[in-house]
């Protein structure tokens, strides 16, 4: 499952870049990672469903402009708690409402997301698409540096996910 998950998104990634940077060459690449407290509505064994929560990691890179940002995340959420567990692998784009005119360098966005999901939990091992979108700010710290706050919400194509909702703090490094 993590092969073809890393296949599938090594394969957006790259064809990504390569559309990015014929397209527009006013844009920056980007790493970044990123921390935040999510929950997962998904099945446990029995066949009921619960809501847990616990804190995610992830790891990103991708392109952005002064009007959009196309990212691939790789995301890892684990709530030993609620024996519930997702990795999820996103290929996000976002595009920036406006860039502010103070010295600050706010920039609200909205973007859309699709991806695929492992989900674990006792007994349920499911892997399907989700999709979903998102919104926030980014904090333009200075020219390599971007910290961004956002609420990212997905639903699943799969009958053991309803959907996952995050809210997630991240740090960029442009290039």
């Amino acid at each position: 499952m993590v092969k073809n998950l890393t296949a599938v998104l090594m394969s957006t990634l790259i064809g990504g870049s390569l559309y990015a940077g014929n397209y527009d060459m006013q844009s920056k690449g980007f790493l970044g990672v990123e921390v935040g407290y999510a929950t997962v509505d998904g099945e446990k064994a029995g066949g009921f469903f619960h809501e847990g929560s616990a804190v995610e990691y992830g790891l990103r890179f991708g392109a952005q402009s002064d009007e959009w940002r196309a990212t691939f995340l790789f995301d890892y959420f684990n709530s030993t708690s609620d024996d519930q567990s997702v990795e999820k692998g996103f290929l996000m784009v976002d595009y920036f409402l406006f860039e502010s005119q103070t010295d600050l360098n706010i920039r609200p966005f909205v973007g859309a997301n699709v991806g695929l999901i492992n989900y674990e939990s006792t007994l349920v091992d499911a892997t399907d698409f989700v999709y979903g979108g998102q919104a926030g700010v980014v904090f333009g710290v200075n020219e390599n540096i971007d910290l961004d706050l956002s609420y990212r919400y997905s639903l699943s194509g799969s009958e053991r996910v309803n959907d996952l909702g995050s809210i997630v703090f991240g740090l960029n490094y442009l290039y």
